[in-house]
């Protein structure tokens, strides 16, 4: 990303290049004053009586300073995202010293006026300070671990904070990983860490991936796919998916867009359109002004037409305060206010579309308490629960599932995220007791209260390879293309009944594979194609049902196929 004071990622990459350094004066040509847009309510309200949110980005000083700003803020959005309060480099400028003022200040006003907060953003490429990315491996992974749990922890038992960017804008714009420092120096599974990092900061806000130019079908969003796909099937708490929309008439609007919303939500996540603005070549005028009004109505329609989309966030509101001059020469007007706070005929096409005719009350009512689950198909490592489901004014979008180890005590997480009323719990301890609850979630936000709880005990198992179900392996394999080198990421999971201490993975690599130290959050050696990879101090105990994830560097001679047996102490792990 390339940033300003006002940073947010460009949407055309392609365009960067060309961009000069000097920022342009933004040009308004005289244009007839738009229509104005039906006085019955504010943004917000039909957003709301919908089912959804329409959000703002906050920029900190005129949130504090500029009372047109906050009058606007206050009255339009039911949802707020820090523009930049919230980021590494707002939050910790240097190690371990942690300051929080532009961030309660963004709370602080959400709260006075009944908005939910978007965190932005916990793992990116950009906005992190030096001290970070020069750390070696082990220290960099330890930074993130606590640098997550600080700031999430903080607001972790605020309820105005639903949800969070976990890790940001991962893929360059040919579905490849990007090589960021974080990819460079721990590989694709500081992916995976990171939320699971933030699950234990914050059982219950949403986790999400967020990207740009992922809002069609392209090789990017593809990309993104597959890989929130993977993450999900390997257990990774990856609850939403975040489409940037940082668009611009003259490239077009983005093709198969309500499809492409579609498919994620059958992963079972929650969509959301996260930094949305368009663009134009400067000057404005009345042609300019209805193209993009045309796009504002069309994200917002195809938001609105898929149940699992929670709502649309706008990337500021006002050109007064657009990051888009500062960083694509020649162009601006972007937001749907000029920078005297008059509306644009883009204002018009977003409470149109908002407005369904229908009664402009905000939807404040939860879901129904879910029916308690029922457990069915129980085996030593798994179940599948079901429930009766819940039913809503406007309509349930999904359920969270949260689990507690015992007969007793112990605390609730959210193990998964379904979108229908049934789930399939995997990776459990034989002979193990476990407790579950269920809550339903609508698109306005609203949560049920929890269902009553459901205890559950695995089988002893029996009849299957015995060692083999002490562990479970899922390996990961992502080459760089254009070299001959790739990233493997491995979960090695506890799935026995007692604590695995002092571990050591042993397998053995295909024909021509071989491993480039040090790797990450392991010791690893290899002697021919036979690998090891002993633990860390901070891993080297996996209590029943724990798991770790550890990965390497790699280079190969032609092909990139996967190992096929692992084993623990000389024991046969599954793979999954």
């Amino acid at each position: 990303m390339i940033i300003s004071a006002r940073g947010a990622r460009p949407a055309r990459t392609a365009v960067l290049a060309a961009v000069a350094a000097l920022a342009v004066p933004l040009v308004v040509a005289p244009i007839a004053a738009a229509p104005p847009a039906a006085a019955d309510a504010p943004l917000r309200v039909h957003a709301a009586a919908r089912g959804k949110f329409i959000g703002y980005a906050a920029s900190t000083s005129p949130l504090a300073n500029e009372a047109a700003y906050r009058s606007v803020a206050a009255s339009e959005f039911n949802q707020v995202t820090a523009e930049n309060a919230m980021k590494w480099d707002s939050t910790e400028p240097s190690d371990g010293n942690y300051t929080f003022a532009g961030a309660d200040q963004v709370m602080a006003f959400a709260t006075a006026n009944n908005q939910q907060v978007h965190g932005h953003t916990l793992v990116w490429h950009s906005q992190t300070p030096g001290w970070v990315q020069g750390l070696s491996a082990s220290a960099m992974r330890t930074a993130m671990q606590d640098h997550i749990a600080t700031v999430v922890g903080r607001y972790a038992n605020n309820a105005a904070l639903v949800s969070w960017d976990v890790v940001n804008e991962v893929f360059d714009d040919n579905g490849n990983m990007r090589t960021s420092f974080w990819y460079n120096t721990l590989g694709s599974s500081y992916i995976a860490d990171a939320f699971r990092y933030a699950r234990a900061a914050d059982s219950n806000a949403r986790l999400c991936i967020n990207d740009y130019n992922v809002e069609g079908i392209n090789a990017k969003s593809t990309a993104m796919y597959n890989l929130v796909r993977q993450l999900r099937a390997d257990g990774v708490p990856v609850d939403c998916v975040g489409f940037q929309g940082h668009l611009a008439i003259q490239y077009g609007f983005p093709s198969q867009f309500r499809e492409n919303l579609d498919r994620f939500a059958a992963l079972g996540v929650q969509v959301r359109i996260t930094e949305l603005d368009v663009r134009m070549q400067l000057p404005r005028d009345s042609t300019k002004d209805a193209t993009q009004a045309t796009y504002y109505r069309n994200v917002v329609q195809g938001c609105l037409a898929v149940t699992a989309c929670a709502g649309v966030t706008i990337w500021g509101f006002t050109d007064k305060y657009s990051w888009v001059p500062d960083t694509f020469s020649g162009q601006g007007a972007a937001l749907p206010w000029d920078a005297n706070y008059s509306t644009k005929p883009a204002y018009t096409a977003i409470h149109d579309a908002l407005d369904d005719g229908t009664s402009p009350n905000p939807d404040t009512t939860p879901p129904t308490t879910p029916g308690t689950p029922v457990a069915s198909g129980v085996t030593s490592s798994g179940l599948s629960l079901s429930w009766t489901a819940s039913s809503d004014a406007v309509g349930v979008t999904g359920y969270d599932v949260l689990r507690a180890p015992g007969a007793s005590g112990g605390s609730f997480a959210v193990v998964g995220t379904p979108s229908s009323a049934s789930f399939v719990d995997s990776g459990l301890a034989a002979s193990t007791t476990y407790r579950y609850q269920v809550r339903a979630r609508d698109a306005a936000g609203n949560v049920s209260s929890l269902s009553s709880v459901a205890s559950v005990t695995t089988t002893a198992g029996g009849g299957g390879p015995g060692p083999s179900s002490s562990c479970r392996v899922a390996y990961t394999i992502s080459p760089w293309g254009g070299s001959p080198g790739f990233t493997a990421g491995v979960v090695l999971t506890n799935t026995g009944t007692s604590s695995l201490s002092g571990w050591t993975l042993a397998f053995t690599l295909p024909s021509g594979q071989a491993i480039t130290p040090p790797g990450w959050s392991a010791t690893w050696s290899q002697s021919g194609q036979a690998v090891t990879a002993t633990p860390l101090s901070w891993n080297s105990t996996l209590a029943p049902g724990g798991s770790t994830t550890i990965g390497f560097n790699g280079t190969h001679t032609g092909g990139t196929s996967e190992p096929t047996t692992f084993t623990v102490g000389g024991s046969s792990c599954t793979v999954v």
